[in-house]
């Protein structure tokens, strides 16, 4: 599904979460919820055209934070952010970096403030 406000055609394009949605686990709803995450912190990247990494972790971390606040709706939808959704969330974080020219990013980096 294309989404409309991101403008980096390799991302607006980008299937979120992909393997969390092919994965009955993890409900629609709050996969969604995540999705949301990842959307807005592509807005925010071209919006605010990080100019390095450090202002690029900025932004990585902001989002990092709002999945951590999620974890308790995928508790309370029977699930949690585990070892197959981390690693799913990473990569979606890493195919962001790479998409808008920060190929030298580290994803351990990206999401460090994760309590996931």
């Amino acid at each position: 599904m294309a989404d409309t406000t991101i403008t980096h055609g390799q991302m607006a394009e980008y299937g979120f979460l992909r393997g969390l949605y092919r994965d009955t686990y993890f409900p629609d709803r709050v996969v969604d919820r995540g999705r949301e995450v990842l959307v807005r912190l592509c807005e925010r990247i071209e919006a605010e055209q990080p100019a390095d990494l450090a202002a690029l972790y900025v932004l990585t971390h902001a989002a990092t934070e709002e999945f951590n606040a999620l974890e308790g709706e995928f508790e309370a939808a029977g699930c949690e952010i585990e070892t197959v959704a981390r690693e799913v969330i990473a990569e979606d974080f890493w195919a962001g970096a790479l998409a808008y020219g920060f190929a030298d990013a580290d994803v351990e980096e990206l999401i460090a403030p994760r309590e996931w």
